[in-house]
């Protein structure tokens, strides 16, 4: 599932949330680096460097060698555009495209009419399309991609749905698609949302014990759960009430239902941002101040989260109740780490 900003003003108002976030956290990192010496910030800056690429690496990689390299993986990096979004370049049958690395969607998705310039378009017999796929109840026509990569991973061939809807919204952002779950699985993907790395497993008897390391370096361990409808969701509880969450990279801010907020007796304020939901139009956010939430055991830093009346596609995952979606604001300033091998989500 994606969740995207407005583009007329509203998004300044979203960046200035999360820029003050940043700011923040840097301003805390500044302040504990003053009460040590020039060798102890020296080694504190390792130690940050550790804990964000070195737990990938350190099984099979001798100290000396770049953190790009992890035995059995290939890296490719990501950067960060407007609206939190998480955009990995990559090569569409010989051609330059941009993907939203979104682990909120099941599948790989191209705008239609960039799939065209791609030499992309749906599989067809006569004059009907003879395969589809549902999303949110939108029946979208499937085309094959000859061959996708991304810096020296080649992912070879895939399906892929077309969908034209995409098309303003991406213009904007200057996206073509969507890169999901099916091949980030497939690849048993390693995100790390911290340092813009995403790992892929090319050697499938490649064992890495991430979990240790990672508690070394003191970060929280949280089980991902892969629901009946293939989505990722994670424990967490408020004020001591169990629920869980959406693991979404494709959304630009954690938002948390209305009716589970209300049911608190947490109070929200009006915010000039706005979301829009894949066939649910466009929806204004609200914001909460929570100081008690909980991903599995890891406590979240007190903050403000988005209060949205969320879609009854995203709340009801299979058997699963949802009470919300976690997003790429929380994901980043937790130095999350997501491991589609092991099926974690490493906190800190």
């Amino acid at each position: 599932m994606r969740i995207h900003r407005l583009s007329n003003g509203v998004v300044s108002a979203a960046q200035q949330l999360l820029e003050a976030a940043r700011r923040r956290a840097a301003c805390d990192a500044r302040a504990r680096r003053l009460h040590r010496s020039a060798r102890a910030r020296r080694l504190r800056k390792m130690a940050v460097l550790l804990a964000c690429i070195a737990p990938l690496s350190i099984s099979g990689a001798a100290k000396n060698r770049s953190a790009m390299q992890l035995a059995g993986y290939k890296a490719v990096r990501v950067h960060y555009g407007p609206m939190n979004r998480m955009i990995m370049s990559v090569r569409i049958n010989g051609q330059p495209a941009s993907l939203l690395l979104d682990t909120g969607s099941t599948q790989l998705i191209l705008d239609a009419k960039a799939a065209e310039s791609f030499g992309v378009t749906p599989s067809q017999r006569g004059l009907r399309y003879i395969r589809f796929t549902k999303i949110q109840g939108e029946l979208l026509p499937v085309g094959f991609v000859q061959n996708i990569s991304a810096g020296s991973m080649s992912f070879g061939s895939s399906l892929v749905t077309l969908q034209r809807s995409l098309h303003a919204e991406a213009a904007i952002a200057g996206l073509d698609g969507v890169l999901g779950l099916d091949i980030l699985l497939r690849h048993k993907a390693l995100i790390n949302c911290q340092t813009r790395l995403v790992f892929f497993k090319v050697d499938q008897a490649r064992r890495i014990n991430l979990g240790s390391v990672a508690a070394s370096e003191k970060f929280t361990r949280v089980p991902i759960q892969r629901e009946e409808t293939g989505a990722l969701t994670v424990p967490c509880s408020i004020r001591g009430q169990p629920t869980r969450l959406l693991v979404d990279t494709g959304a630009f801010i954690t938002i948390l239902h209305e009716g589970f907020v209300r049911s608190l007796g947490l109070a929200a304020e009006p915010t000039r941002i706005s979301a829009q939901f894949p066939g649910g139009g466009f929806k204004k956010i609200n914001a909460a101040k929570i100081a008690d939430l909980h991903i599995g055991p890891f406590k979240v830093p007190r903050e403000k989260f988005g209060v949205a009346p969320l879609p009854q596609f995203a709340l009801q995952q299979g058997s699963s109740k949802i009470a919300g979606i976690l997003g790429m604001d929380t994901l980043y300033i937790c130095h999350a780490i997501i491991d589609l091998d092991g099926m974690n989500l490493f906190l800190k």
